[in-house]
C-alpha cells in the first residue's frame, strides 16, 4: 500500500511505504516496513522470562538488536539500537509485565537512505502486531537539509549524501511528542525546528498508513 505526502513547495514528500504484519512465525510480532527501495524486518519476542542476570523488579526489560545487510553489527548499529531502545521504553507499558524480557530483533534487508526512520516504523508496526500495551505509537521522520536550505523527506541514499544535515525524529501519536531525535551534519536552531515541523506533518500521514495496515490485516484474518 502506498502513501505519498503532498506538501506545497512540492519538497515534502515521502517515499511509497508498505507494510507486512505478521511475517514469521517465531516470534510473538513481525512486520516488513518498506519505504521507497529501504526495507527491515522486525520480530519482537516476549514478554518473556527473563535471564536472572537482566531481570527488572519493576518493568520489562527491552534489549534491541539492529542486524546489518551484511557482516556484524558495527559501532553504528549500536548508536542506533540506542536510540531504537529509548524510544520503544518511551512507549511500551512495562511496567505491567515485570521481570520480564523484551527483544526486539531489526534485521536491514536493504538501506537506500533514511534507514534509521524505517527501522523506527518496523519497530513500532511489530509492537502492534504483538499486541504489546503501548502508551502511545511513534513512527520514524527522516529529513534531509540541503545546501540551499531545502527540506527533503524521507530521503533517499544519495540525497542524504548531498545534504548538509540528516536529521530523524521519532515521534508519538499522542501531541505528536519528540521521543528521540539525532542530528548528523550542521543546522541552525530555526531550520531545526522547521526540519521537525515538516517531520510533525508527515507523521500525521504515516499514523493514518499504520491503522490503514492493522485494519487491512484484521479485515483478512
Amino acid at each position: 500500500m502506498a502513501v505519498e505526502l503532498e506538501v506545497a513547495d512540492g519538497q515534502c514528500r515521502l517515499r511509497p511505504f508498505s507494510c507486512e504484519l505478521g511475517l514469521l512465525s517465531r516470534p510473538d510480532g513481525s512486520a516488513a516496513f518498506l519505504q521507497g527501495d529501504t526495507s527491515v524486518l522486525a520480530g519482537l519476542y516476549g514478554p518473556a522470562e527473563a535471564k536472572i542476570s537482566k531481570e527488572l523488579p519493576d518493568r520489562a526489560a527491552l534489549e534491541v538488536l539492529l542486524r546489518p545487510k551484511v557482516g556484524l553489527p558495527g559501532v553504528l548499529e549500536r548508536s542506533r539500537e540506542q536510540l531504537l531502545r529509548q524510544t520503544c521504553e518511551a512507549v511500551v507499558l512495562g511496567v505491567l509485565h515485570p521481570r520480564t524480557a523484551i527483544s526486539l530483533v531489526l534485521q536491514v534487508l536493504s538501506d537506500a537512505g533514511s534507514l534509521l526512520s524505517c527501522c523506527l516504523n518496523a519497530a513500532c508496526m511489530a509492537l502492534l502486531d504483538a499486541g504489546l500495551p503501548l502508551a502511545a505509537l511513534f513512527c520514524g521522520v527522516t529529513c534531509a537539509l540541503q545546501p540551499d536550505g531545502t527540506i527533503l523527506l524521507d530521503p533517499t541514499a544519495r540525497q542524504e549524501q548531498e545534504a548538509r544535515a540528516i536529521l530523524t525524529f521519532a515521534i508519538a501519536s499522542s501531541d505528536r511528542k519528540v521521543l528521540m531525535a539525532t542530528t548528523k551534519g550542521s543546522c541552525s536552531v530555526e531550520e531545526m525546528q522547521q526540519c521537525l515541523a515538516a517531520a510533525q506533518r508527515a507523521a500525521s500521514t504515516i499514523f493514518q498508513f499504520y491503522r490503514d495496515s492493522v485494519r487491512r490485516r484484521y479485515s483478512k484474518s
